[in-house]
């Protein structure tokens, strides 16, 4: 309640100061109202917008005479003369094409034209997000040329340009009003989890491509920047409400509802605060895709060995002699969670300009709570998982300095597999429930006579249910009934207690509950010379972070305490304008070190030529490196999944992560019969996984063919197949990029933007499967005779099989090309399309083993049609999006996705007078449902309608 009582107190109570209030109206060429317009006093930091009707109050402490610049995104510039206080400023403003001529920052860290940009970039204005047909600015984004969506969930949505992305894209940045807010361990971004709100967003800025000479670490194959309103400015309490239906053929219809609000005020020119808060909830896109992961018929019915890609549980599986592959019944993921989304997410901050001129203070903190689904190696339900970020930031004209804390806990957030898995062990024991059917099988089909399906469903029935036919229930060998009980089925009672218990378990032995309260502390500071150093634009700046890890060992190695480990980067940038300042040169080098690694130089150059009279027709070419550390994950996990182990490859990770394991019977009695000590359990590391193992995909060549072997000189021939894995610690990742790119706007209504790149990566990170020996040394010569030969211990199943991660040797490259147009054709209807084309290059050969993971198709094709002024005070927007199929390639699961079509539309109406918005739309209009992550849910059709109260 005091919270309550202060933010209304803060945000509406008012404070009266002796000021000028100057009044005016700004409309285009056909008298029509231009809301958003900027209204700037010349010279100093004062300044308004206008509202719906295209009205302003501009509050100054300015006396007349004095100039005003009015400035409006799709419309020229106008300054005007304000003679005295009582004069009604009327401004009309002229449309133009500004798609190129817009300003930006991130490409250079200094403002420029998207027209005059060294590198390929895209924006977002608030007349961009106005007009998104999509039901958020970020869902919007996707509408972007280069800009490819990963969807794994209706809230969680990864941007992905120029490939190598999954789910979690660890290869691209993303930057909220300058932080970057990816997890502190999963080391990538949540989607807009604490991002902006629609009514917050001042501009978007995408950079795809390599980006580290200026960003540092991370910033490898794409950078997103989303900057808030500035209270300062932007004054008034906003809000929206928003109402809709998704439908999906798994989930069916279900309700949708967002709401936001916003507050802002200045109460003088020294101070201003600003709150967001904002709510979503929804329906998940539901994944239910059964196909079988080891082949064969889909269901239990008629393939004993079932995995369904969404049934988890049914990975437990065992060979059963004269029975064969068997695997247990499993669980659908629809039935291991409530499959509901939910967002809430808030910021707060505090703007000081104690000098009131451009130097400003900053102190914010923003936080996102909420559910959500993540795919990984497996999927896991974010429940509760919260993130929060503080910040401290100065910048004035010419410099800025921040720091900042972003922390994360995963609340209730649990691995929906495990929890699959061990529902059904609270059930019956994975020894007991084969047991079950073994029994059952063999007996069906010798007492019964029935067939191998026929006996398999009789077998599963029992070892499921302990239900049997008449024929076998008699028999002695079932006169003692199981000890585990039957199954649990989905909404029962039994059901939902053994599941809540998993879910709050964190021994993934017993439960699926995973525990991560990380943390990163970042600090940034740039400093621009250009009014001390006159021969060219200098600036510099650095880095600053540490990683704070703490999952109380249930993720990472972090039993004993957290573990910390710092990274620092340092840059400097140099621009100069020639021939008539037609030709721009930019240059800049950094230099970035990792505590873990050896330390990295990324420079980058670009050249940027304008021609034409007016300058309008602009060629570039860049050449600029980009390099990636390996992730938290990559260094210092220590995770226990089950069939295999996941192990970090820092050095100290390798002795920190160990594992007791149980010896075969056989093995213990070739212990005695080497002349040793019984040894029934033994002790392995992550020195045992990257120095004494084999591949994983050669254990599985020399299985086959050792099972088969007749004699001692298959057996060799079997032997021979083997390959010790001898896999390096990882290091950075690093790409080479060349761009050439032009740009131009020709008769003010058509832009043209053509780009072409080519990458090539060097020593690629990589994640791969090996198998370590209890005993033996691979390395060794084979011997036959040695009953504690490594071999020996592979055909007897003393083996456990690790994750590691490394970097592949192999040649990986990838090029692209890609043209944006945009044309009014008719009075205000603008007609924009879009073609990328992206190709990798990889020789599978070089390395078997390695999977790219470029997730990426060769075609894509997108176009709009809209007016943002079809007639007074109503626009509409449509959107469509085509993609040519592609390999999907992740830890989850691979497969193709088909070639898809997408259609979205949007209709507005506003009534200025009451400063309402009211919006209708729909995404995916006629569409089937499609998939764009193999085993996430299908993406059905979303409807929805809003309305909009912005000052």
């Amino acid at each position: 309640m005091r919270l309550y009582l202060l933010f209304l107190a803060l945000f509406f109570c008012s404070i009266t100061f002796a000021q000028n209030s100057i009044k005016g109206v700004v409309t285009d060429e056909k008298n029509q109202p231009i809301p958003g317009a900027n209204i700037n006093v010349a010279g100093v930091k004062e300044g308004t917008i206008t509202d719906y009707d295209g009205s302003f109050v501009l509050i100054t402490k300015q006396t007349p005479p004095f100039s005003l610049e009015i400035t409006a995104v799709g419309f020229s510039s106008s300054d005007i003369t304000v003679e005295s206080l009582s004069q009604k400023i009327v401004v009309k403003l002229n449309s133009e094409e500004t798609k190129l001529n817009e300003i930006v920052v991130s490409a250079s860290r200094a403002p420029e034209r998207v027209l005059q940009s060294p590198v390929t970039i895209e924006r977002m204005g608030i007349q961009q997000v106005k007009s998104t047909t999509a039901p958020t600015f970020y869902d919007g984004l996707e509408n972007l040329k280069e800009v490819q969506f990963n969807t794994s969930s209706i809230s969680f949505k990864t941007v992905n340009t120029r490939g190598f992305a999954a789910v979690g894209n660890t290869r691209f940045m993303q930057l909220v009003d300058g932080m970057d807010n990816s997890s502190p361990a999963l080391n990538f971004v949540l989607g807009n989890l604490i991002g902006l709100s629609d009514i917050d967003v001042a501009s978007v800025e995408l950079l795809p491509g390599a980006s580290s000479a200026l960003y540092g670490a991370n910033a490898f194959n794409g950078i997103l920047f989303m900057n808030s309103k500035n209270p300062f400015v932007h004054q008034g309490i906003s809000s929206y409400v928003k109402y809709g239906q998704t439908s999906q053929d798994v989930a069916g219809t279900n309700d949708y509802f967002d709401m936001g609000i916003r507050a802002a005020t200045a109460f003088n020119k020294y101070f201003a605060v600003k709150a967001n808060f904002n709510y979503m909830k929804a329906t998940e896109w539901i994944a239910d895709d059964r196909r079988s992961m080891t082949g064969g018929s889909i269901g239990h019915a008629e393939n004993q060995n079932y995995d369904g890609l969404n049934i988890y549980g049914d990975e437990v599986t065992t060979s059963i002699p004269n029975v064969g592959q068997v695997s247990r019944t499993g669980y659908r993921e629809k039935d291991l969670n409530d499959n509901k989304v939910n967002s809430v997410k808030a910021d707060f901050s505090l703007h000081f300009r104690p000098w009131a001129n451009e130097t400003e203070i900053m102190l914010q903190y923003k936080v996102g709570i909420g559910n959500t689904i993540y795919q990984g190696a497996n999927r896991y339900a974010l429940n509760d998982f919260l993130m929060s970020q503080t910040k401290i930031e100065i910048k004035g004209k010419n410099f800025f300095a921040r720091a900042y804390r972003t922390s994360e806990d995963a609340g209730n957030s649990y691995d929906m597999r495990f929890a699959g898995w061990n529902v059904q062990r609270a059930a019956k024991s994975d020894t007991e429930w084969f047991t079950n059917y073994a029994t059952a099988f063999q007996l069906a089909g010798a007492v019964m006579g029935t067939n191998a399906i026929e006996s398999a469903v009789t077998a599963r029935e029992y070892a499921d249910y302990n239900r049997l036919p008449a024929e076998l229930a008699s028999l002695p060998q079932f006169a003692t009934p199981p000890t585990g009980k039957p199954r649990f089925e989905p909404g029962s009672p039994e059901f939902t207690s053994a599941l809540n218990a998993i879910k709050d378990n964190p021994d993934f032995t017993k439960g699926a509950k995973f525990t991560d309260q990380s943390k990163i502390y970042h600090s940034d500071v740039n400093y621009n010379f250009k009014d001390l150093i006159k021969f060219a634009e200098i600036q510099v700046g650095g880095s600053a972070r540490q990683y704070e890890m703490n999952s109380s060992g249930s993720i990472f190695t972090d039993y004993d305490g957290p573990i910390r480990y710092n990274e620092y980067g340092v840059y400097t940038q140099g621009s100069k304008l020639f021939l008539e300042d037609r030709l721009k040169l930019v240059a800049s080098i950094r230099y970035d070190k990792s505590q873990n690694f050896d330390g990295n130089v990324s420079p980058r150059v670009s050249l940027v030529y304008s021609a034409g009279a007016q300058k309008t027709h602009n060629f570039r070419a860049s050449y600029q490196t980009g390099f990636r550390n390996p992730t938290t994950q990559d260094q210092y996990i220590g995770l226990d999944l089950g069939p295999f182990a996941l192990i970090g490859s820092a050095p100290e990770n390798l002795v920190r992560f160990s594992e007791t394991l149980n010896v075969s019977a056989a093995g213990q009695a070739a212990y005695i019969l080497a002349g040793r000590p019984a040894t029934p359990t033994v002790v392995m590391n992550g020195n045992d996984a990257y120095n004494k193992s084999y591949t994983l995909t050669s254990v599985k060549d020399f299985s086959e063919a050792y099972a088969v072997a007749a004699n001692e000189t298959e057996r060799a021939n079997a032997v021979a197949l083997l390959k010790v894995a001898n896999v390096q610690l990882v290091r950075p990742e690093e790409v080479k990029a060349y761009e050439l790119g032009y740009r131009t706007i020709i008769n003010n209504d058509f832009s043209v933007d053509i780009n072409g790149y080519y990458n090539q990566y060097n020593h690629f990170l990589n994640t791969s499967r090996v198998a370590g020996v209890y005993y033996g040394d691979v390395n060794a010569a084979f011997n036959p005779l040695d009953p504690l030969s490594p071999v020996a211990a592979l055909s007897r199943g003393d083996r456990r099989i690790y994750q590691v991660y490394s970097n592949t040797t192999a040649d990986v490259s990838s090029l692209g090309f890609g043209i944006g147009l945009s044309k009014k054709v008719y009075k205000n209807f603008e007609l924009g399309a879009n073609y990328n084309y992206s190709q990798l290059n990889f020789d599978q050969s070089e390395d078997p083993g390695f999977v790219t993971g470029f997730n990426t198709p060769k075609h894509r094709v997108k176009a709009s049609l809209g007016n943002t002024r079809l007639f007074k005070n109503f626009g509409f927007n449509t959107n469509v999006r085509w993609n040519s199929e592609y390999l999907w390639q992740s830890s989850f699961a691979d497969g193709m996705i088909p070639s898809t079509t997408v259609f979205d539309a949007q209709i507005n109406y506003a009534l200025p007078q009451y400063k309402l918005l009211f919006k209708v739309g729909g995404t995916n209009i006629g569409g089937d449902d499609y998939i764009q992550v193999i085993g996430a849910g299908s993406i059905g059709q979303q409807w929805f309608a809003s309305v909009t109260i912005n000052p």
